[in-house]
């Protein structure tokens, strides 16, 4: 029940975004009745929580080019376009919609981004084992730092995201972990 209430809502949301998202509906597309639902999720944000803790599980493909710019870059660009695909672009910017209007949904995306961070600073601690970082920097601030333009563009100043941002991005974030500001 509870994978197919999951997968509803992942579904209703990328169809809907969060603002066309109603328990009647997640209820009708998964099978489940609505009083079962509303019991066991409560509300909308209930159910973005629960689907955002089964996206916190799901692996992340962390790039492996050699080099610390690659896999910065790779993964600014995954970013980008997770965002630009067009099933799962809707749904990620419903969880951070969901998240904006609601402490519950905030905190699992809070959480979800723990663990993306997380898996993510292997890249650099795999720079800092080769040499090309300084042992000094917080792994997890130089992900937090590459992506975090992704997000004001889109979310802030609802700007597109090119390529040669997101590259800009992650270089300036590699420059202040060189740096040693991170």
């Amino acid at each position: 029940m509870r994978d197919a209430v999951r997968r509803a809502t992942l579904a209703e949301l990328g169809e809907c975004g969060y603002a066309g998202l109603t328990v009647e509906n997640i209820a009708e597309r998964s099978g489940v009745h609505k009083t079962t639902v509303y019991r066991r999720w409560g509300n909308v944000e209930g159910l973005i929580s629960d689907a955002l803790e089964l996206a916190t599980d799901e692996p992340w493909p962390v790039p492996d080019t050699g080099s610390i710019k690659g896999d910065l870059r790779g993964i600014v660009q995954l970013v980008r376009t997770g965002f630009d695909d067009p099933e799962l672009g809707p749904v990620s910017s419903a969880f951070v919609a969901a998240a904006m209007q609601n402490p519950d949904a905030a905190r699992a995306l809070h959480e979800f981004f723990v663990a993306r961070h997380e898996q993510s600073a292997e890249v650099v601690r795999r720079a800092v084992a080769r040499g090309e970082l300084p042992d000094i920097i917080d792994v997890r601030e130089v992900i937090r730092v590459a992506v975090a333009p992704v997000y004001y563009r889109l979310f802030v100043a609802h700007e597109p995201v090119t390529e040669q941002d997101a590259d800009r991005a992650a270089d300036a974030a590699l420059a202040a972990a060189r740096a040693g500001v991170l």
